[in-house]
């Protein structure tokens, strides 16, 4: 077992996994000094949970787009690196270009001034079991070395996997850096607050008509077990971080206390417009097709195991509060963006139809 870096680097500081895994590394007492960073300076809850980690803490705000980056690399002695800052539809504004810039442009100009810095031997990079897509070609279990049979068609799929092939050149010019690449399962927990966990917090939720998906969740406080011992021990390669066993979607909303609304796939995508519930493409796709990966990589290397699928989602139910009943306004938008979708649906059935007349 190697020895913690001194200095560690992390981005994304002003989102939630950033600010608490910075937060945590603090606190170690191996850890000298924590940089973090983002192209946003942290706010609210996020900088009250960088400032009460004390002053082993330097917070930047940097953009990973400029040579800055490298700067503060090699004045802070930078060892060790966990890259964070990789948005979801979640999290960033400004539309697909935005994210696609800060996801795609920034993680490669961050690979760049990697490999220049001298000191470092230890990246630790965010990615995502959507990596992996999902079609009807998939098979039952994705293992670690399972390519997608289809490009995905989400945007944060497209990015995870451009970051993941910067990194695999990245480890053949810097063979002496361990490079670690986590795939996460989509968190859940009592503090997380995402598109998925307002999709299951809604009182109708609405899914795809003949389809009952195999899902797996990650709490996110094993998710950080895997972040801190990915910088403080030595663990490179590729891992699926996931919770053991999986929920159907059906399941998964009866014991959220909802009630299904099954629905054609394209009246599903219409409901993306509306509010922080909308799901986005590489939901939609998990909705229809499911994704389950295997996890023995990671409890081999690590000695971890995570809590299962069903844990997890179990303490999410339990830490929110009954929902109260839909109000008559929302009933009406949501019947409305269906009717809208069916007979978008229709009508395009009946172009195609009358084009090949």
């Amino acid at each position: 077992m190697t020895a913690p870096p001194s200095v560690v680097l992390v981005t994304g500081v002003s989102r939630y996994l950033g600010a608490h895994l910075a937060a945590r590394l603090a606190a170690d007492p191996g850890v000298d000094r924590v940089v973090a960073v983002d192209a946003v300076a942290p706010v609210g809850e996020f900088a009250d949970v960088l400032s009460a980690a004390g002053d082993k803490i330097d917070v930047r705000q940097l953009d990973l787009r400029t040579p800055g980056v490298l700067r503060v690399m090699v004045d802070a002695r930078v060892e060790a690196i966990a890259h964070l800052a990789v948005a979801t539809a979640t999290d960033q504004h400004g539309g697909r270009a935005a994210m696609k810039e800060l996801n795609v442009i920034g993680s490669m100009q961050l690979l760049a001034a990697c490999q220049q810095a001298p000191r470092l031997r230890k990246l630790i990079v965010r990615s995502s079991t959507a990596a992996y897509g999902a079609s009807f070609r998939d098979p039952a279990i994705f293992t670690e070395d399972t390519e997608p049979r289809e490009v995905p068609r989400g945007g944060f799929a497209k990015d995870v996997l451009d970051i993941e092939g910067y990194v695999r050149g990245f480890r053949r010019r810097r063979p002496d850096v361990a490079a670690t690449v986590l795939r996460f399962a989509p968190f859940i927990g009592s503090a997380v607050d995402t598109r998925l966990t307002r999709y299951f917090a809604q009182p109708i939720v609405p899914t795809v008509f003949g389809r009952d998906p195999r899902l797996q969740f990650l709490h996110v406080d094993d998710a950080f077990v895997v972040l801190e011992r990915s910088v403080t021990e030595h663990h490179p390669g590729t891992f699926n971080v996931a919770g053991s066993g999986t929920l159907t979607l059906s399941q998964a909303v009866r014991r959220a206390g909802r009630v299904t609304m099954p629905i054609l796939e394209p009246g599903l995508n219409a409901l993306a417009g509306l509010g922080r519930a909308g799901v986005t493409l590489d939901q939609l796709d998990l909705f229809v097709h499911g994704r389950v990966v295997d996890t023995s990589k990671l409890i081999r290397e690590f000695g971890f195991v995570p809590r299962t699928t069903a844990e997890a989602f179990g303490e999410f139910v339990r830490s929110r509060r009954e929902g109260e009943p839909l109000p008559a306004d929302t009933i009406r938008s949501v019947e409305q963006a269906l009717l809208d979708g069916f007979r978008r649906t229709r009508a395009a059935r009946a172009a195609l139809e009358s084009g090949h007349e």
